[in-house]
């Protein structure tokens, strides 16, 4: 089935995808939105693979799931092993029809000035270097299934990045490796969407936002409705829907959409805002101090 034009919100296409007896393979399915989303896609009749760092954690997901479930340990930055991956899910299932490209990290709080580069490249070999590894190898596979492939990005990526510019840095640059994705499968009959969160309640927000001061103080700076939380669930049936109508874009909460849609504007004001709060300026001092 070929996709058809998306409609003029930019957020739905028209176009159906049923994932019953599909292959679908999802990176850090091990826990939080991807272990929603691989429990989910399998509920919907999709065979599953689920691939996370900690092995053990991806085939215990696997095992719990049961019959058309795989669990696969491997490390997205590492080019090779998810070469390997792809090709051991193609021997085994005969193809693959669906991949998300979930795997993600946070980086250790500290400015651009003040962070070790180290942090700075983790972020990357992970958030989006590892999203290239991810989807490279299963594209040939995904053309001829006519299949779908979404990109896991943020709403991070719209917003200022102060004191963990790395993960917004990633997730922008994600936006853009799916954005030249959809466009260059157009004519193939496969399809590739984006999926875009706010502050989702996984482990890795309580690490950053909850049981850290400084991260308190950087989630107090979020004005309502952009401070709302939704569960690990309601993120991966996002990107289950989306899958099921080729959604070129999907965002969750909702009240991140009057920003992403306006973003050019209002990011100009904000940025200049921002720069220019004591409250903020004390903030990264105290970020600083840290380091």
């Amino acid at each position: 089935m070929r996709p058809t034009l998306p409609d003029p919100r930019g957020w739905l296409t028209s176009a159906t995808y049923d994932v019953k007896g599909k292959v679908a393979l999802v990176t850090g399915a091990g826990q939080g939105i991807g272990l929603e989303l691989v429990t989910i896609l399998h509920r919907r009749g999709a065979v599953v693979v689920v691939v996370d760092i900690d092995e053990s954690a991806a085939q215990r997901t696997a095992h719990d799931l049961g019959s058309r479930a795989h669990g696969v340990g491997a490390d997205v930055a590492d080019r090779g092993r998810m070469d390997e991956v792809i090709a051991e899910v193609v021997d085994r299932f005969g193809g693959v029809d669906i991949v998300v490209a979930n795997a993600g990290v946070t980086p250790v709080p500290a400015t651009i000035r003040t962070m070790d580069p180290a942090d700075f490249d983790r972020v990357m070999s992970i958030n989006l270097t590892g999203v290239f590894n991810t989807v490279h190898p299963a594209l040939d596979h995904i053309v001829r299934s006519r299949g779908h492939v979404v990109l896991v990005s943020s709403c991070a990526a719209f917003a200022p990045g102060m004191g963990g510019s790395p993960y917004m840095v990633s997730k922008a640059a994600v936006e853009q490796l799916g954005r030249a994705l959809r466009v260059e499968l157009g004519g193939s009959g496969a399809t590739a969407g984006i999926a875009y969160f706010g502050v989702v309640e996984t482990s890795m927000t309580h690490d950053v936002l909850d049981a850290d001061d400084l991260g308190r103080r950087i989630n107090d700076l979020l004005p309502w409705p952009l401070n709302v939380r939704i569960t690990a669930e309601h993120a991966a049936r996002t990107i289950a829907d989306g899958i099921g109508r080729r959604a070129a874009r999907t965002i969750a909460p909702s009240g991140w959409q009057p920003y992403a849609l306006l973003r050019g504007a209002i990011n100009t004001v904000l940025d200049s805002r921002l720069a220019a709060d004591s409250t903020v300026q004390e903030l990264v001092r105290a970020i600083e101090r840290r380091r």
